[in-house]
């Protein structure tokens, strides 16, 4: 389909508001979580409110990447943009803990629907070699929201009160509706008209059970659930293969996994899942305890971080859609990734801090060159009726990457510094403040420590990149055309048994 270029200005600028939204909702809630939980009397269950959000925002990718095959991406763009405002209204009138993970969940399944056809309906409507620039700018939400969410989130907490969290999302959500409702044209459904609701069902029950077991297998308390979550998990996608051989239209369609361009974009945003978001997740720990910072300043490192990867997102994306050639830029950016890291677990203890921030802003701009551009890639092989399907995969590997790798990251590191710490000192209740507190000669041995405890674990992801080096080499020498895809002929993947 294609669009004035004024109408795609619009329709992209609602995009990312709508994004920037979804994004900003997760980082701007952690700031506040103290306080929400507090008011509500469950400092205990704090947790929940930021892991129901996530956890419906990735165990439904899947479900709702078919559904915008079959009924059109704009009605499930629409729909989710509405729940997820009714559900932040919602949040803000929560008289307790149980309102408001129920409503977090809700808000966490409208922004997967936003995230999610964000990218397909830019897919549907530009073709292969526009998409890269489009992909940075709507991808942009993401490292925007990182640096900006945290500092939005304090002042709404400090100088208004934690409801607002919420509702701040209601004028520009209404806002971007108007333009989405005028902007965003009415795109047709696939040639499969059917659902898979079996497989759905199976499919969102095992993804669910996978994550709680990673997540949860770290802590003795959980760790029965966790099992008992892994089984589920064994059991579920047995049982999925079994319905998905006999269904006509399965949920992850058998033909987008046959194709090598789609296959290493997946191997790909495995590597981003892992790699990135451990190194964003516990490099703040590392720098308070190694350099002996506050909160504050060690979140200088984190920022140098995603502004690289911003920076080299909109330049990757305006220079592929210059060309139409892409294949240099994910070899080069794993590469680049790779070394930072590697830079990152040799350097000494001790150093000016803003040596870490410029290897770690390297880190941002190698994993920057291709993070958004594979989802270019990844659609520019698929057929149009798939585009939902195969934008849901790519994202879910990306999330699972994402638990998985800062599940380990995290239970290495924990396990290495109660082992490492000087007789005296509880890993459990160590925070920064007290280290600071304690004798210099101290202070060094817990920053050693640290510094010790965290080069293998930085040697480990840089390694993840270096697999990620092999995985882009396969990348076929290809340009991305000009041409919108075109629809699947009406032909399931398999005959019903």
């Amino acid at each position: 389909m294609t669009l004035s270029s004024a109408r795609v200005r619009v329709l992209v600028a609602a995009l990312l508001a709508v994004s920037f939204l979804g994004a900003l909702d997760h980082t701007v809630v952690s700031t506040s979580l103290a306080t929400i939980a507090g008011d509500l009397g469950a400092l205990e269950h704090m947790s929940w409110i930021m892991v129901g959000y996530t956890l419906a925002a990735t165990v439904m990718l899947p479900v709702l990447g078919k559904l915008g095959d079959v009924v059109g991406p704009r009605r499930v763009f629409v729909v989710s943009l509405v729940l997820f405002l009714v559900a932040s209204l919602a949040c803000g009138f929560a008289p307790d803990l149980g309102w408001l993970i129920a409503a977090r969940v809700l808000q966490g399944l409208g922004s997967a629907g936003l995230q999610l056809m964000s990218q397909t309906i830019v897919a549907r409507v530009t073709s292969p070699r526009q998409r890269p620039r489009y992909m940075a700018v709507i991808g942009a939400a993401f490292p925007v929201a990182i640096v900006v969410g945290p500092v939005v989130g304090g002042l709404i907490t400090d100088y208004w009160s934690w409801p607002w969290v919420f509702w701040i999302n209601l004028p520009v959500g209404l806002v971007a509706l108007v333009l989405v409702l005028a902007a965003v044209p009415r795109l047709p459904g696939g040639a499969h008209p059917r659902f898979d609701v079996p497989g759905s069902v199976v499919f969102t029950v095992s993804l669910l059970g996978l994550i709680l077991a990673v997540t949860w297998i770290g802590d003795d308390a959980l760790r029965p659930a966790a099992i008992a979550c892994a089984v589920v998990a064994v059991v579920g996608i047995l049982v999925l293969v079994v319905i998905e051989r006999r269904a006509a239209a399965p949920i992850l369609p058998p033909r987008i996994l046959r194709d090598r361009t789609i296959l290493v974009c997946l191997g790909l945003s495995l590597v981003v899942g892992a790699g990135l978001f451990s190194v964003v997740a516990y490099v703040p720990t590392y720098v308070q305890m190694a350099y002996r910072t506050t909160a504050t300043v060690s979140g200088l490192v984190p920022i140098a971080t995603v502004l690289g990867m911003l920076v080299s997102s909109l330049l990757t994306g305006w220079l592929v859609s210059r060309s139409g050639r892409y294949r240099l830029y994910p070899v080069a950016g794993t590469a680049l990734a790779a070394l930072g890291l590697t830079a990152m677990a040799l350097l000494p203890a001790g150093m000016p801090l803003w040596v870490p921030m410029v290897v770690m802003a390297t880190v941002g701009i190698g994993t920057g060159a291709f993070t958004n551009l594979i989802f270019a890639v990844v659609q520019s092989a698929a057929s149009r009726d798939d585009l939902g399907a195969v934008t849901a995969t790519t994202n879910l590997v990306r999330q699972i990457g994402a638990a998985v790798g800062t599940a380990v990251v995290g239970g290495v590191v924990g396990l290495a510094v109660a082992a490492g710490l000087p007789a005296g000192l509880d890993a459990a209740t160590l925070t920064p403040a007290a280290v600071r507190s304690l004798p210099l000669v101290v202070q060094e041995g817990v920053g050693q420590v640290y510094h010790d405890v965290f080069a293998p674990v930085f040697l480990g992801l840089a390694l993840v990149y270096a697999c990620g080096v092999v995985i882009a080499l396969l990348l076929p020498s290809a340009r991305l055309s000009d041409e919108a895809p075109a629809p699947t002929p009406p032909v399931p993947d398999r005959q019903p048994v």
